[in-house]
């Protein structure tokens, strides 16, 4: 069994639920910010009929920012996205502070509720942050996986070798199947050194090299 190969599995499962959780925690966040922006709207004279389209382009470039973030996740333009995704969160936290603090009770200070209106979409720009480190993981687990496997298979088998080949041409043949040299050292009852003289001269002649052996 390969090592780690049980624990695998979980580890997706793991991964899979929290990035459905970011999910669903993202849009909460959106839907409160997207209502408080559209009232916003309203009160700053945008018609009724609009004003929903005011916190789609201030909430919607997050949203945009972040499935480009995820998809350049580990490049170099990954930084304008980025630089996106931070704009639009400082322009959303502003305007969801400012809605608070004009759409509040007199009794509660201005203070408090700008502070609690600003954690929607703080945590919508937290919770994309979060959601990138977990694709990134995700994606990096797969491709490491069968590296191991090929070089497990090709370090390790020892095949019978043909009876009708000599052990230098066996060591040619298994050379050009891609073993190491350590592992054609087992199959043909050579040490290492001897494996690399071959290889380093293919041209010499079996008989040449049988009192090396």
């Amino acid at each position: 069994m390969i090592p780690g190969s049980t624990q695998q599995p979980r580890g997706r499962i793991a991964v899979w639920t929290a990035v459905a959780g970011t999910v669903f925690i993202a849009a909460a966040a959106f839907w409160l910010s997207f209502t408080a922006l559209a009232d916003l709207a309203r009160r700053s004279g945008v018609d009724e009929s609009q004003a929903w389209a005011w916190p789609l382009i201030v909430d919607g470039i997050i949203v945009v920012a972040t499935v480009s973030v995820v998809a350049l996740a580990g490049q170099r333009a990954a930084w304008y996205p980025w630089l996106l995704l931070m704009a639009g969160a400082a322009v959303s936290v502003a305007a969801n502070a400012i809605h608070a603090v004009v759409a509040a009770d007199a009794d509660v200070p201005s203070a408090l509720a700008g502070s609690v209106a600003a954690v929607p979409p703080l945590v919508l720009l937290a919770i994309t942050h979060l959601t990138v480190v977990l694709t990134r993981r995700f994606r990096a687990e797969p491709s490491a996986q069968p590296a191991v496997l090929v070089s497990n298979a090709v370090e390790y088998q020892s095949p019978e070798p043909p009876a009708h080949l000599a052990p230098r041409e066996l060591a040619l043949r298994l050379k050009e199947d891609g073993m190491t040299n350590k592992a054609i050292a087992r199959a043909t009852g050579v040490h290492p050194s001897t494996v690399g003289r071959w290889l380093a001269t293919p041209a010499l002649s079996a008989a040449s090299e049988g009192g090396a052996l």
